[in-house]
């Protein structure tokens, strides 16, 4: 609850100065985002869309925020309801990295220049064997989404800024700076090729 509510934080703090930003938020869960978005709204003059699968519609009444009930991977629905280029996307919905692909680069092209775009749960340090969270799954899926956000940005390295905050599951920080956008490549790993098998093999026993 903590982590979530300083990762809240640190996305406020991004964008409390954006003048009439329009938002868009990928689920909503229990609103705890949703609400401190539409703090924003309220005090910037903004809008809010958030989009979940699950109806969350009684998260808020305030009247800067538009609930749609979709998934968001429903792309030819939810691409004609945005008529505007957006602010500020924020990705907290289906933790799969195929997934999580598939709407960065839908959303990608209606982020403004300068847009930013934040992606919840990538850093797997928590739920390793032993890890304070220990939980084989969510180390998996959050190790392959951490490698997916490096593909897609090893790729694009003069389309997007990438910064990773390490706290508690993490949060990737994008800043737009150019319209297009590559399709990522496995990244080669070098790290198991014969040669360097051979040198662990072959290294000398350190001397104490």
């Amino acid at each position: 609850m903590e982590e979530f509510e300083n990762k809240l934080n640190l996305i406020k703090k991004k964008i409390e100065n954006i003048d009439k930003p329009l938002i868009l938020e990928l689920g909503v869960k229990e609103g705890r985002s949703t609400k401190m978005f539409l703090e924003v709204c309220d005090k910037n003059n903004g809008s809010l869309i958030s989009v979940d699968i699950l109806d969350c519609s009684k998260v808020s009444n305030n009247p800067r925020w538009r609930f749609i009930h979709s998934s968001d991977d429903n792309f030819d629905y939810i691409n004609n309801i945005l008529e505007k280029k957006i602010d500020i996307l924020f990705i907290d919905s289906l933790h799969d990295p195929d997934h999580i692909k598939k709407v960065f680069y839908n959303y990608f092209n209606f982020v403004k220049i300068n847009g930013l775009i934040f992606i919840d749960d990538l850093v797997w340090l928590p739920y390793v064997k032993g890890g304070y969270r220990d939980n084989e799954f969510v180390e998996t899926i959050n190790r392959l989404t951490f490698n997916k956000i490096l593909e897609i940005f090893n790729e694009n390295k003069n389309n997007f800024t990438l910064d990773i905050n390490f706290s508690g599951s993490g949060l990737a920080i994008i800043k737009k700076i150019n319209v297009k956008l590559n399709y990522e490549k496995k990244i080669s790993n070098r790290l198991f090729s014969l040669k360097n098998i051979l040198k662990l093999i072959y290294r000398p026993t350190p001397k104490n």
